[in-house]
């Protein structure tokens, strides 16, 4: 990370950048929750309406329109998201499958399957280091639910951080 001249003077490579202050930075970076629950069709892939920014460094993150990050410095990033998804039946739940999509194809998932236990709520996390060209690419986050009975649901819970979807650039990466 960095070099030395020999005389105890220091300089950053140059693929490293540093804010005002000289300190590493991860950015670009942001993350989104929910300002409302999203009701989702049973068994049906959808994507997770994330539409308030808690905070978008450099205002890669779409909030209204595809609800789809687009980091504008190539490299790698840890890309996250949790949900919490629920019926309006008690104890109806079958299958919740988190999936993060990158440019418009399914990357990585994470879920349970409680079809012999039905449960009334599940709250799938999914983590990823994913490689951003710097331009083009871009992620969004899916979710599949499945249930026996009522409607269901992505609870917003703003105090609880159940439904966050975030991402910064690694350090030196």
């Amino acid at each position: 990370l960095l070099t030395s001249d020999g005389s105890g003077n220091f300089t950053l490579q140059d693929k490293i950048t540093t804010n005002n202050s000289g300190l590493l930075k991860n950015t670009p970076a942001f993350e989104a929750n929910m300002s409302a629950d999203q009701t989702v069709s049973d068994d049906t892939l959808t994507k997770v309406q994330f539409d308030t920014e808690r905070f978008d460094t450099d205002s890669c993150y779409d909030n209204s329109t595809n609800y789809r990050f687009t980091p504008t410095t190539a490299g790698k990033y840890y890309v996250y998201s949790t949900i919490r998804s629920d019926s309006t039946s008690n104890s109806t739940v079958a299958q919740v499958d988190i999936i993060i999509y990158k440019n418009g194809s399914a990357y990585s998932s994470a879920g349970s399957n409680f079809s012999t236990n039905y449960i009334a709520e599940h709250a799938p996390t999914i983590t990823n280091v994913i490689d951003f060209n710097g331009s083009s690419d871009y992620v969004e986050i899916f979710v599949r639910n499945n249930a026996t009975s009522g409607t269901l649901k992505v609870q917003a819970d703003t105090f609880t951080s159940s439904a966050t979807f975030g991402a910064y650039k690694l350090i030196g990466a």
